[in-house]
């Protein structure tokens, strides 16, 4: 029996999703077919017609490390920011670097600014202005970029920063649209969720369970209130080594610890125990209010003057998808779009759905595409 190729299947659904949705122009859908078919094939090796630079910009806090992603030979393409989530490799994470590729073989100018703050897994006000000033460099990049405006993307807690970034009226002029993917929209709501394991929502508290991996990264972004200065250069590198998959080089840096305050906070992550230290996250947050609510869309998303497009798993359990649907309610009457599915975990597309989830997924992409 002759095997029909995935990649026909995918633009067969592209050109009849075109004909269900009259909002964009069936070109949009195959190219989002492609593009989705492409971050599919994750093993696959870049196209010869890819090529990328490495540049740095001119950052009002200091050289911004950042990547060009484009076509060779092509003539200018409409450009895009796309803003990395929390991993301590940055630009070269193994998720952003196809994603990247696949957006500029369906066409478009990309840049991935390196973000240092939460490459180290904090989220702070440095991710907002990296994002405007990589925003207004791929602007001004007229060799690459056509027109005089770009759009925005960014994963995970960068999403939410990016959609603060937005709000900015130099930034803003300089936008065609900003996406958030798997983002926060209130930054303590999200970072209680991962203390507690419960979502406040307008309907009430939900119960889910939070990915311990959140909780660790609370904890070593505030390990100056859990361990004496004697300790902190040997427990901050253990944590980090904890969070970068590498237990062995943990341990071993954890060793050095000398403090019983260093060596409680080692036995509660050992043993995956960090939701003890829930009374004293609790009284951090509320100290942190104003901060975390600078660092929050929440309040703000009307004012924007740049479409909004939200993009979330519907069993994410590091941000919860409960923030889109909070995020959508603001936006109402805005030019936006959300869409939760369950196509996609945190920031990734891992799991199979019906047809009509997947045309939901295509038809939000040719939005971006």
């Amino acid at each position: 029996m002759h095997r029909v190729s995935s990649r026909w299947v995918v633009l067969v659904v592209a050109l009849v999703s075109a004909c269900l949705v009259g909002w964009a122009p069936a070109s949009r859908h195959v190219r989002a077919a492609e593009f989705l078919q492409r971050l599919a094939q994750k093993d696959s090796p870049p196209s010869a017609q890819l090529q990328t630079e490495d540049v740095t910009i001119a950052g009002r806090n200091g050289p911004i490390r950042a990547r060009l992603y484009f076509r060779a030979g092509a003539p200018r393409a409409p450009g895009i920011v796309v803003a990395h989530g929390v991993h301590y490799r940055g630009i070269e994470e193994g998720r952003l670097v196809p994603f990247a590729r696949a957006l500029a073989e369906s066409g478009l100018t990309v840049l991935t600014p390196e973000l240092r703050d939460i490459a180290d897994y904090r989220i702070t006000a440095s991710g907002v202005d990296v994002i405007q000033d990589s925003v207004r460099y791929l602007a001004s990049r007229y060799d690459r970029v056509v027109g005089d405006k770009v759009s925005l993307l960014g994963f995970s807690f960068a999403g939410g920063l990016s959609l603060v970034a937005a709000q900015d009226a130099r930034t803003a002029r300089l936008l065609k649209s900003v996406t958030s993917v798997g983002g926060h929209y209130d930054l303590r709501r999200v970072l209680r969720f991962l203390v507690h394991d419960e979502i406040e929502t307008p309907r009430g508290v939900v119960h889910q369970k939070a990915h311990d991996y959140g909780l660790v990264v609370l904890v070593y972004g505030n390990l100056e209130q859990f361990v004496p200065a004697v300790d902190m250069a040997v427990m901050r590198e253990g944590f980090k080594q904890w969070l970068h998959e590498d237990l062995k080089a943990a341990r071993a840096a954890a060793q050095g610890r000398t403090t019983a305050e260093a060596d409680h906070l080692w036995q509660l992550l050992e043993k995956q125990r960090l939701q003890e230290l829930a009374p004293e996250l609790d009284r951090l947050l509320d100290n942190q209010r104003a901060e975390l609510s600078r660092l929050s869309a929440r309040g703000h998303l009307g004012s924007l003057s740049v479409p909004v497009y939200l993009l979330h798993g519907s069993h994410d359990s590091v941000i919860p998808a409960s923030e889109t649907d909070a995020a959508n309610l603001e936006l109402a009457g805005a030019d936006h779009q959300a869409l939760i599915s369950p196509l996609l975990e945190h920031v990734e597309v891992s799991k199979t759905a019906g047809l009509g989830d997947k045309l939901a997924l295509l038809s939000f992409m040719a939005k971006l595409l």
